[in-house]
């Protein structure tokens, strides 16, 4: 059952008091009274309630007197002032100071029933709201940045330096190689770390939907733009903006994306006024965008405008004495989220250490998690690790004639399709025209084997 709501109710008149308590008490509230503004304080500082029914004259002291002080003590209670019909002007400067609304009296029940609902309506959008904020403001994840190779110590000496400026920040590597993860850690050690850091899929969404989502609408601007909608952009306001696979954007998206960085403002979809906004961008690629600025695919302008700063992460493959590491951190992880206490067996680890990862740190977590799902003992073994992890690199697929395991079709499938964007630098249209798949087949087969980045 929903607790009911707490109400103060602050008046130096006994009588009304005590009706007033009564009938509030029947709309299932829960109140307790105070006489004076002292006994009003006290009784803030050992319960905070939720409102506050002020009384503007009071014994002891003024009821904006006490309106300053609740809002000093107790900032989440909502004061509704009640006032005689003399005293409107003290009513309306009350609103000023921070009041949510003023009653006149006698109080009418079902008007100052109507008051308190909104009040709590508010209360309830202002939590709604700092969850929100909250949840986009992540807890800094340097505890999961775990490797002690030389590349990747330099990759973090690096994010430090650049995470406390301003400046605009490519941060390019291959799938799965942990690309959100560094963006989320430089937002984490920059000033901005209080406020929203916000995530765009660039791939994930048509040119028009991603430049609604981006800079918002007005109403009527596209067919079912039944109401205005303030963009990303909007929402990460004082914080950082993530644009992730900004390879995949259009040429139009592309100049709107220039016109941000180099004024700060935009317009919304179908909108003619400015918005300006305060906002660091972080973008991440698994393409080579020199390449497709080559090629006439990537506006010159916009790279050099993104890569002030590039950080560029070393492929797991490519920092192999930090699999061991990565591979215990996991199975400490998991550990504590599944209640058990499994380790990494010599054989397991040997097969660990001889994969090549095209799916980098992401496909290690995931064969990690496997692996602990499927032991039914303590020590992970070789064969609970997928078919793909043969003694064999991956990209070599194992014979029964060699006595290699078989990988399944879906391995099979997953592996060729890396290859294939390897091949093409990450270009999904022609790694999709390559495999003789749509783009549209090619996107839901990344999403099913967990090759987004």
């Amino acid at each position: 059952m929903t607790p009911a709501a707490s109400v103060l109710l602050v008046d130096d008149d006994a009588a009304f008091r005590g009706v007033m308590a009564g009938e509030l008490r029947r709309l299932h509230l829960e109140v307790a009274t105070a006489a004076s503004g002292k006994e009003a304080l006290g009784h803030l500082v050992e319960h905070a309630p939720q409102i506050v029914l002020l009384d503007l004259r009071l014994p002891d002291m003024s009821g904006l007197d006490v309106l300053k002080r609740i809002r000093e003590t107790s900032p989440a209670s909502e004061v509704i002032m009640l006032t005689g019909h003399g005293s409107i002007d003290t009513a309306i400067e009350s609103i000023r100071m921070g009041a949510f609304d003023y009653v006149a009296k006698p109080c009418p029940l079902d008007e100052l029933e109507i008051r308190i609902q909104r009040a709590l309506e508010r209360q309830m959008l202002q939590r709604r709201a700092s969850l929100l904020e909250r949840g986009l403001t992540p807890p800094d994840p340097r505890g999961w940045f775990v490797g002690e190779s030389p590349e990747f110590q330099g990759l973090l000496r690096l994010v430090e330096r650049v995470a406390p400026s301003d400046a605009t920040v490519l941060v390019t590597g291959e799938t799965g190689s942990g690309k959100e993860m560094v963006a989320r850690l430089i937002h984490a050690r920059s000033t901005r770390s209080e406020r929203p850091f916000v995530v765009v899929e660039c791939a994930a969404l048509q040119e028009e939907l991603l430049q609604s989502e981006l800079f918002g609408h007005e109403r009527g601007a596209f067919t079912g733009a039944d109401r205005a909608k303030p963009g990303l952009f909007e929402v990460a306001h004082g914080g950082t903006i993530f644009l992730d696979e900004i390879g995949e954007v259009s040429q139009a998206t592309q100049v709107k994306l220039l016109r941000v960085l180099d004024t700060s403002t935009f317009r919304h979809v179908g909108g003619t006024s400015e918005i300006r906004v305060d906002v660091r961008v972080l973008a991440a690629t698994n393409r080579d965008l020199e390449a497709m600025v080559r090629q006439g695919l990537f506006r010159e302008d916009l790279y050099y405008r993104l890569s002030t700063i590039t950080v560029a992460l070393p492929a797991l493959r490519d920092r192999r004495p930090d699999i061991d590491l990565l591979a215990a951190h996991f199975v400490t992880v998991l550990n504590a989220r599944f209640g058990s206490r499994k380790h990494l067996g010599a054989g397991a680890l040997e097969r660990l250490r001889r994969h090549d990862w095209p799916g980098n740190v992401r496909e290690l977590l995931h064969v990690i998690e496997r692996a602990m799902v499927v032991c039914e003992g303590e020590e992970i073994r070789p064969e609970h690790l997928p078919a793909a992890l043969g003694a064999a690199p991956a990209h070599e697929a194992a014979s029964p004639d060699e006595g290699g395991a078989l990988p399944t079709l879906a391995e099979l499938e997953r592996t060729h399709i890396q290859r294939v964007l390897r091949a093409v630098d990450g270009h999904r249209g022609q790694a999709a025209r390559l495999l003789g798949i749509s783009e549209r087949n090619l996107y839901r087969k990344l999403r099913d084997y967990e090759l987004e980045s």
